[in-house]
């Protein structure tokens, strides 16, 4: 650490973790909480939509979403979450990470409560109504990402920094599991105020009229959590080393940290000239070009397999038998079974493996997380595929769920949770909210290639056995494949990262070489 690093920064770099750490974990992982929640809820209620609004009489199987129409329905919300990514990276670094942080929460409530909306009752008008709000949802959602890590990173020790970001990002784990918490609740309640015949029974009886308040008091409710939050969302102070390094006022700085971290830091004013350079510079390409690279091909590989997996997860244990073929159940009976199984991967994989990463990143450090999870991802997936037959007899069901539910565990206690701290901690802050925003970008790329490209990947190779609307694919067992083919790239991408450890975010970024002779101390009038 150069030794005239900023008074302020270093007083936060070695400051003892206390109350007001956690304050900012859960204020930031509630944003979280609720992001996952939002995103990955369309899936236990997309089934239902296509019984809903895509019935067809006579027909042996109840109505699913045209194959257009579920890409737009599970996809919008990460073309939103892109440009919001992308959007508010670059605000927080131009106005400030507290300026732009409510903002975002307040379109996520917003357009929560309008996704449940609709403008009319005709599939064409109710989709389109749920794509276009859907869309600013995730506008909203991917102004979070920048801005959560950042704000963390900036307010962290440098000795418990990686916990504190894993613990901001676990909230996930937590917010999808309440996803197919209420889900559950939801489709018990109604099931029991209005029972109705499997579909096999009574096709068009198996979908009550009261289904269709089903999927949307599942999607608003989402603005709750981010609604509860916004009011210590503006009381937060701006993050010392923005007011700093950015705004260079550090007098306003150690006056924000004087009193939220209740330490005393010597009121003397320090003038930062720092080596200035622009963003994608020959400069800044030659500091951090390969840096960039890492974050942004890793996050993208990740996603790729991650998101796959995920939003169609309910598809996969169809089809080995884990949810009871479509016409043997009601519309809200199905609502209830795939919440179910995206409740218990969540509690059994999902949580399990964030809050590993909260125990151990900043012990053996994000290299080998992020490695070890990539390498295991890969693994479990090409052992789930190779033998692909097996894992599809009835005996061999449970093994399955096992396997997928590892693949999981070492996404989040992998490069899930690393993709995500990574680029806060390596980046000048006057770039750190930008960078992070184009890293996150590229991950939701990658998200939407998985989910895309599983829709018709999956799909079986001989045409009569396809989904409705769907060309033939190459099949679940070479998808599988393919996936494990991205976590070995991912796996080999990873060392371009750096190790960020126990280091300060200036040692990282190269703040203190830049400032090690330009830094003027002149005493407070």
């Amino acid at each position: 650490m150069a030794s005239d690093q900023l008074q302020v920064l270093n007083a936060l770099d070695v400051a003892k973790t206390q109350w007001y750490h956690f304050t900012a974990i859960i204020i930031a992982g509630m944003g979280f909480f609720t992001d996952a929640y939002d995103l990955f809820c369309i899936s236990l209620v997309t089934k239902l939509l296509g019984r809903i609004y895509y019935h067809v009489e006579g027909s042996p199987k109840p109505g699913t979403l045209p194959p257009n129409v579920a890409a737009a329905v599970n996809g919008v919300a990460f073309c939103g979450t892109i440009v919001g990514q992308l959007f508010f990276g670059w605000l927080g670094d131009k106005l400030g990470r507290k300026k732009v942080y409510g903002m975002t929460l307040m379109v996520m409530v917003t357009c929560s409560v309008a996704s449940g909306l609709s403008f009319g009752h005709e599939p064409k008008a109710v989709m389109s109504t749920l794509c276009f709000f859907r869309f600013w949802l995730g506008f909203g959602i991917g102004g979070d990402y920048p801005l959560s890590a950042t704000i963390m990173a900036e307010y962290a020790n440098k000795k418990t920094r990686g916990a504190f970001i894993a613990a901001v990002f676990a909230m996930q784990g937590f917010g999808i599991m309440a996803g197919g918490i209420f889900a559950i609740i939801i489709s018990s309640v109604f099931e029991a105020k209005f029972p109705a015949p499997a579909y096999a029974d009574d096709a068009l009886g198996s979908t009550v009229s009261q289904a269709d308040f089903v999927w949307r008091i599942v999607l608003m409710v989402g603005a709750i959590p981010a609604a509860m939050t916004y009011y210590s969302r503006s009381k937060m102070p701006e993050t010392a080393r923005y007011t700093a390094l950015v705004a260079k006022d550090v007098k306003q700085a150690a006056s924000d940290m004087s009193r939220v971290l209740q330490v005393q830091i010597e009121t003397e004013q320090q003038e930062v000239e720092s080596k200035e350079f622009s963003l994608f510079s020959k400069e800044f390409m030659r500091r951090h070009g390969l840096h960039l690279l890492g974050t942004t091909s890793t996050w993208f590989l990740l996603d790729i397999a991650f998101f796959s997996q995920n939003l169609f997860q309910k598809d996969i244990y169809s089809a080995i038998g884990w949810i009871p073929p479509a016409q043997t159940m009601n519309a809200i009976q199905e609502v209830f079974k795939i919440a179910c199984a995206q409740t218990i991967i969540a509690l059994c994989s999902a949580v399990p493996g964030y809050w590993f990463t909260v125990a151990f990143i900043d012990v053996i450090g994000r290299f080998t997380i992020q490695i070890m999870g990539f390498f295991f991802m890969m693994v479990f997936m090409f052992a789930l595929a190779i033998p692909y037959n097996h894992w599809t007899h009835k005996e061999n069901r449970i093994g399955f769920v096992i396997m997928y539910s590892l693949t999981f565990f070492f996404a989040n206690f992998g490069p899930n949770a690393t993709t995500f701290i990574v680029p806060a901690e390596i980046f000048p802050a006057r770039f750190g909210s930008t960078c992070h925003g184009i890293s996150a970008a590229s991950g939701k790329v990658g998200a939407i290639v998985g989910a895309f490209g599983f829709l018709y990947l999956s799909q079986s190779p001989d045409k009569d056995k396809t989904d409705a609307g769907y060309p033939p694919g190459i099949g679940v067992r070479n998808s599988l494949i393919m996936l494990g083919v991205v976590n070995f790239l991912g796996f080999l991408f990873t060392f371009l990262v750096p190790e960020a450890k126990g280091k300060s975010l200036e040692e990282m970024s190269g703040e203190n070489e830049d400032n090690d002779n330009n830094i003027r101390t002149v005493p407070i009038v």
